[in-house]
């Protein structure tokens, strides 16, 4: 009968339909399994003190997985980075400021993005890799990622879109030139470098594969703002950033 027909068609297309989302989700499964079976160490690798390194050797992202140390380090190219043991609360509270205003920007804007703050690994390559070939790994202080795809439960591999580093007096240094190099190099389409003592933020654009700096935002200024490239819409009010 067009009854049993029409029955036994309409359970044929739920049985495709079944075993196509059941095919795809084992697809998406493996993608993950094969993104962090890449990354798994034999504890019986593990370094639990930083004085078992050897700081005149170049280390791999491989060797990066095995530090169980207490002490915070970042890899770049190769060469271990020590960080300072915790930031002042000054750094921290204007860091949270600036978080908080990025977030609630993505969030009310709907952009298909993601937001991270330290402590977060960044993998840096200009080429994908295995863990053996990444040699560079840092923890800027807050990072927005736009490709979901640089993700996995490692934290990001390739360049953010966007990061900010807030100075201290430990950080300055590296701040305006080695992570300045590496996230040009890299192709980090933007970049702020925030001033808690003078009260400003620098924003930079790759223009080229060159750093050009858009504008020096400054608290002294009439309009106390500062704005992305990247994200016109997104307004900062420096009075409450460094407040």
């Amino acid at each position: 009968s067009r009854d049993a027909i029409h029955r036994v068609a309409t359970k044929t297309k739920i049985n495709s339909l079944y075993l196509y989302k059941a095919n795809k989700m084992t697809r998406s499964k493996n993608k993950v399994e094969e993104k962090t079976t890449a990354y798994k160490v034999a504890s019986s690798k593990f370094i639990y003190d930083i004085n078992q390194l050897d700081f005149t050797k170049q280390y791999t992202y491989t060797d990066y997985l095995t530090w169980r140390f207490k002490e915070r380090v970042e890899l770049i190219k190769g060469w271990i980075k020590k960080m300072s043991p915790a930031p002042k609360r000054k750094h921290q509270k204007i860091s949270g400021n600036i978080f908080g205003y990025i977030w609630n920007f993505v969030r009310l804007n709907k952009k298909l993005c993601q937001i991270y703050e330290a402590p977060f690994d960044v993998r840096l390559i200009k080429n994908k890799g295995t863990s053996k070939e990444i040699n560079t790994v840092v923890q800027p202080d807050i990072c927005i990622i736009c490709d979901t795809n640089k993700l996995d439960d490692y934290g990001c591999i390739g360049a953010p879109d966007l990061i900010v580093e807030v100075l201290s007096l430990s950080t300055s240094k590296n701040d305006y030139g080695i992570k300045f190099d590496l996230y040009q190099e890299s192709g980090v389409k933007e970049y702020w470098i925030v001033n808690p003592e003078l009260h400003t933020i620098e924003v930079y654009t790759l223009t080229k594969g060159k750093y050009q700096l858009f504008k020096e935002f400054k608290e002294t200024e009439k309009v106390k703002e500062a704005t992305s490239v990247l994200f016109p819409k997104l307004k900062l009010n420096l009075n409450k950033v460094f407040e």
